[in-house]
């Protein structure tokens, strides 16, 4: 699937580690049903970033604050879709 001419993906290792949302090779976008993202959380997004030196990584999540862990930003979902319809990424 093509999201503004970038393709639209996921991805997951033979280990069962996943990533929700690829957009082009520009974007990683993990979905987390958690008020409080933590490090365990971003196994997937690290591991991805070994294969491919995405531009945003972004865990989309029910936080209420918007911080950064290492360079992983954690959204809440809010802000998030607010961002993406305002072309941020």
């Amino acid at each position: 699937m093509l999201l503004n001419d970038r393709l639209l993906s996921f991805w997951c290792d033979r280990y069962g580690n996943e990533v929700d949302f690829i957009i082009g090779d520009e974007v990683a976008i993990e979905v987390k049903a958690s008020h409080m993202v933590s490090g365990k959380h971003l196994k997937g997004l690290r591991l991805i970033s070994e294969e491919v030196p995405f531009k945003n990584k972004i865990v989309v999540s029910l936080d209420q604050n918007p911080r950064l862990i290492d360079d992983i930003l954690i959204l809440p979902y809010k802000e998030f879709l607010s961002r993406l319809w305002n072309n941020a990424f």
